[in-house]
């Protein structure tokens, strides 16, 4: 009973590993294309300048790169903010002058002499036009990153092409020396 048994158990696991086994022949076999056309669309670099000149960090949200949207703000921000603040700190010192040369000093800054509000005015004057300047440099600098990223994205980076730092001794100083190699496999 036990031989029985065992045979059949046997046969039982032979044919269902054959049955498992089999493979559908009639498939086709399909040729996989590495070489894939892109297409490369030349208005694409515009398109996300134009968008970030219309609004900053937009060009950056056309690239799909959104991490570089509070980068732009806190650079613009920022610059902002310290315009305000040195404008109206000019303008408060400006007003302070003007009204001890009418006769009308004013008691918040009467321990300061002329000589000091008139440099308390040309620093900050300096410093709100600097950071005028700063603003209207991020704003241009957030198109010219769009716009080059842009490019960029059309452009082909395999592992064909591969730049990577080197150390190797020299033997005559026995001191290592540090190279790039650039490695090109076709």
């Amino acid at each position: 009973m036990n031989k029985i048994l065992s045979i059949g158990l046997l046969l039982f696991l032979i044919g269902n590993v054959s049955v498992f086994a089999q493979a559908k022949t009639d498939a086709v076999l399909k040729t996989k294309d590495t070489l894939k056309s892109v297409d490369i669309d030349p208005l694409t670099p515009a398109k996300a300048a134009f968008y970030s000149a219309i609004l900053p960090g937009l060009g950056q949200a056309y690239n799909k790169k959104y991490w570089k949207i509070p980068l732009v703000y806190g650079a613009m921000g920022t610059s902002l903010y310290f315009y305000i603040d040195n404008k109206k700190k000019y303008n408060e010192y400006r007003d302070a002058y003007k009204s001890r040369l009418a006769g009308n000093p004013d008691p918040n800054y009467n321990y300061l002499s002329d000589s000091q509000l008139i440099q308390a005015q040309e620093f900050y004057q300096r410093n709100y036009s600097l950071s005028g300047f700063f603003v209207i440099g991020f704003y241009v600098l957030n198109i010219i990153d769009a716009n080059v990223d842009a490019a960029l994205i059309q452009f082909n980076v395999n592992q064909n092409l591969s730049l990577k730092p080197e150390i190797s001794p020299d033997s005559v100083t026995l001191k290592s020396n540090l190279g790039l190699t650039i490695n090109y496999r076709f």
